[in-house]
């Protein structure tokens, strides 16, 4: 059941924005992610996936997330495939660009056990900038030349601009309960720096309830604050700090480590010969059976870690 705007803004409003120390372990950060919550998913595509968490939310669990992201990529399979969410809400829901459309996820909505909820990319951005700007709807021109708004149906309205009498559609604001965000480096206050690509994760760090951050590392706050205008999203944002090494992996972390292709590959093809099969058995070996995230990043293998890393770090040594 969707809730009054004003009460989520409410719910918004009242998070305890202090500056405090907020750092925790993984266990401890997905407690705060509750079953039925909505839940948003920071980068895109193959690139700042918050695995770790994901990772953990899958251990502990959870059931009944509605996951929003720009674009969904093998994440979804495991969420569908675990039973973490049966509704995921994004623009689009691939395997990655190498490897196409996720054979998982048509299993899953074509026998309708689990519902995929298509958006635009534009519209999914604009929905949570709304939600971080604090206002209940955004107008936009974004979907009237496409089927999508006509498959999203009553969940978005026309409207007659008032000024210019053009037709515009108004999306819903976007406001997860919980938001997860993957980041290189941040305090333990939880200031982050983004290196490259943002993605859409700042205006979901300001819409959500909740934060919780995973990090590469945790640096000082004398770092942060040597380096003001790498710090994209503030500490008032985020409500839990998780240092996680490779904590994107087997996705990429941008500067640091690029994806490990050869693992994405051996899923790509067992999801291929049999989607649940092929997902179910990926889930036991790497998700049910490691008992820490260091014995999940054993059974990835210190080959591909060090090969994804010196792909990754070479954007710096051109």
């Amino acid at each position: 059941m969707v809730k009054p705007y004003q009460k989520l803004r409410e719910e918004t409003t009242a998070r305890d924005r202090s500056l405090r120390e907020k750092v925790m372990s993984l266990e401890e950060a997905a407690s705060m992610v509750h079953d039925g919550d909505q839940v948003a998913l920071g980068g895109c595509t193959m690139s700042r996936t918050p695995i770790a968490m994901i990772w953990a939310l899958i251990r502990a669990g959870r059931k009944d997330l509605t996951v929003s992201r720009s674009i969904v990529s093998t994440e979804g399979d495991l969420l569908y495939a675990s039973g973490v969410s049966k509704h995921i809400v994004t623009s689009w829901f691939s395997q990655g660009i190498v490897w196409g459309i996720s054979k998982v996820m048509r299993h899953y909505t074509e026998s309708g056990a689990a519902k995929f909820e298509e958006w635009s990319h534009m519209s999914m951005g604009l929905r949570y900038r709304a939600g971080a700007m604090g206002v209940p709807f955004m107008p936009t021109r974004s979907m009237l030349g496409s089927g999508v708004r006509d498959v999203i149906g009553d969940a978005v309205q026309d409207m007659t601009c008032p000024f210019t009498g053009e037709k515009l559609l108004l999306l819903p604001a976007l406001n997860p309960d919980v938001a997860l965000i993957h980041v290189p480096r941040a305090d333990e206050y939880g200031n982050a720096h983004l290196d490259g690509l943002q993605f859409m994760d700042i205006d979901i760090a300001m819409a959500a309830k909740r934060v919780i951050l995973t990090t590469e590392r945790i640096i000082s706050n004398d770092q942060i604050r040597r380096t003001p205008d790498l710090t994209k999203i503030p500490f008032f944002t985020v409500d839990a700090v998780v240092e996680v090494p490779f904590g994107s992996a087997p996705h990429e972390c941008y500067g640091l480590y690029e994806p490990f292709f050869p693992h994405l590959d051996a899923y790509a093809k067992a999801t291929t010969r049999d989607p649940v099969a092929g997902v179910t058995d990926y889930l036991d070996r790497y998700y049910r059976e490691p008992k820490t995230w260091a014995d999940y990043l054993s059974l990835l293998g210190m080959g591909e870690m060090l090969d994804a890393a010196r792909r990754g770090r070479s954007i710096y040594n051109d």
